[in-house]
């Protein structure tokens, strides 16, 4: 029995829904035992994985990013404070991992994409796997002074190889993976359950409106979005509209890759992981551009680079109502370019595992 060590980030639910993605592939191999690090969807994440090979470690293993009141812009002080008050032990919280990777005897160390277990890995001689379309120390670069950075571009170069998702402009001088976008997989009877309750007669359509779970935007309600002709949208739980053609995925609902699939047009922000969850439903993407957020900026690069989103900045969101001619167009480009969409899950688990083998 080999035991990985898998560390998420806690911001937000993208990093977690797709470390699901492949920590279900990866429980497919009866020899394999995963310890979960992580601690903010921590909950989400046990009600979605079933496992006796699973257990769970509660650990703060990132900041993420902090949002400017009623806005989807980067909180550049607040980030400051929280990255300084995250780091300050930054060598008690090193030597902390190194007792726990060794005395839980951890083959190897996966993280999307803490820096936390890194050094520690590298001080056992524990390989180590990064995993994501991006790293924090790049994500701060234009938020944070460099100089203030040194425990997390540290960290990042300790990694043993790092498995680049689409994107990604990373350069760690480790070897490096490459992979597209994918997702935790589609159930399609579940998928047409949802559009029958929704949109029964198949007369409107259907805009799944994602900000992320932790967007707090007071001025939702009052969006001309809401007013876009013969169009019926999804939210998250969290998105508070109360509107007759307006529907919240339930608070206990785990798979909303099935609620993004049941829909004509994607509306977002450039989270990977809803992009991901988009691409593999071929569902076409209308990206809110957010020039402050680097990682956005590469993910937005690539999709343009291959004609699969169309943008929008936030300021022009605010006025914005749909075009339905707008989603034909759209659809069109991602299934003209759908053959470079495929999940890409199996691939990484596979290759994981074969850290380990």
């Amino acid at each position: 029995m080999k035991t990985i060590a898998y560390y998420i980030s806690d911001y937000g639910y993208g990093h977690a829904s797709r470390s699901i993605a492949v920590i279900r592939k990866l429980l497919k191999d009866p020899n394999v035992k995963i310890i979960v690090c992580h601690s903010f969807a921590l909950s989400f994440i046990k009600e979605s994985l079933h496992s006796n090979h699973l257990s769970y470690r509660t650990i703060k293993t990132d900041v993420g990013y902090f949002l400017e009141k009623d806005s989807i812009l980067p909180d550049k002080g607040r980030l400051f404070e929280e990255y300084k008050n995250f780091v300050a032990d930054w060598d008690f919280k090193v030597e902390q991992e190194r007792e726990f990777l060794k005395l839980n005897h951890i083959d190897l160390v996966v993280s999307d994409i803490s820096p936390l277990p890194f050094e520690a890995a590298q001080r056992l001689g524990i390989p180590s796997i990064g995993v994501s379309n991006f790293t924090w120390y790049t994500a701060y670069h234009d938020l944070i002074d460099d100089s203030e950075l040194k425990p997390y571009k540290v960290a990042y170069q300790k990694m043993t190889r790092f498995y680049s998702l689409a994107g990604s402009n990373e350069n760690w001088n480790v070897p490096t993976n490459h992979y597209g976008f994918f997702s935790r997989e589609v159930d399609l009877q579940e998928v047409q359950r949802i559009r029958n309750l929704i949109n029964p007669n198949a007369h409107q359509h259907v805009i799944f409106l994602g900000l992320g779970m932790k967007i707090d935007v007071g001025i939702l309600e009052q969006l001309p979005i809401w007013e876009s002709p013969d169009c019926l949208f999804l939210v998250s739980s969290n998105v508070k509209v109360n509107r007759s053609n307006v529907f919240q995925i339930p608070t206990d609902y785990l798979e909303s890759q099935n609620y993004i699939a049941a829909s004509d047009l994607v509306i977002s922000k450039a989270g990977w992981g809803m992009i991901g969850e988009a691409m593999n439903a071929i569902v076409p993407l209308l990206i809110l551009n957010r020039a402050s957020m680097k990682e956005d900026q590469n993910t937005i690069n690539y999709l343009n680079k291959y004609h699969l989103c169309n943008t929008m900045e936030w300021d022009e969101f605010k006025t914005y109502q749909v075009d339905p001619s707008t989603i034909k167009g759209v659809n069109k480009e991602l299934r003209d370019n759908s053959s470079s969409n495929f999940n890409e899950a199996d691939r990484i688990a596979a290759d994981i595992l074969r850290m380990i083998q």
